[in-house]
């Protein structure tokens, strides 16, 4: 009997513990790509082939439509809380005025990791210009819980 009350008393502090650690997460990568104007990243499914596409993107800018990013992420301790995802860019518009856009999803944690993408197109990314910084982050409610951001944010 009094084994499995200390038994029943270790696992309800565990239990207790458990339930008392704060979300933690973390953005993993980010992988910036521009489409082209039928709204691929790739001509096919090899990462060779879909790396020499976006340098011909990047040389021939009048085939690009958009800019689109995909957000690798995870959370721990989360449960069924719902999590924002943001993506801030900064860049240069016409005239090489500085341009600041933020762009946001509500995303549910699971047990691995997610993928999420964001995407900049139409008159919106015409407007926007070259994108120099872009900062990805993970937050719940008021607190960031994880960031990735490019080099030169």
């Amino acid at each position: 009997m009094r084994a499995l009350l200390i038994l029943l008393l270790t696992l309800g502090l565990f239990v207790t513990v458990h339930a008392a650690d704060a979300v933690s997460g973390r953005v993993i990568k980010v992988l910036p790509f521009l489409v082209d104007l039928k709204g691929r990243i790739a001509l096919s499914p090899s990462l060779y082939d879909r790396d020499a596409y976006q340098a011909q993107l990047r040389q021939h800018t009048n085939q690009v439509s958009a800019i689109r990013y995909d957000v690798q992420w995870s959370a721990k301790h989360a449960g069924d809380a719902k999590l924002q995802l943001r993506l801030e860019l900064r860049g240069l518009g016409e005239g090489n005025t500085p341009k600041f856009k933020t762009l946001e999803t509500e995303v549910t944690p699971g047990f691995f990791s997610h993928w999420t993408q964001f995407t900049l197109d139409g008159e919106e990314y015409r407007k926007f210009g070259a994108v120099t910084a872009w900062r990805a982050t993970l937050w719940d409610g008021d607190r960031m819980v994880g960031e990735h951001k490019s080099f030169l944010w």
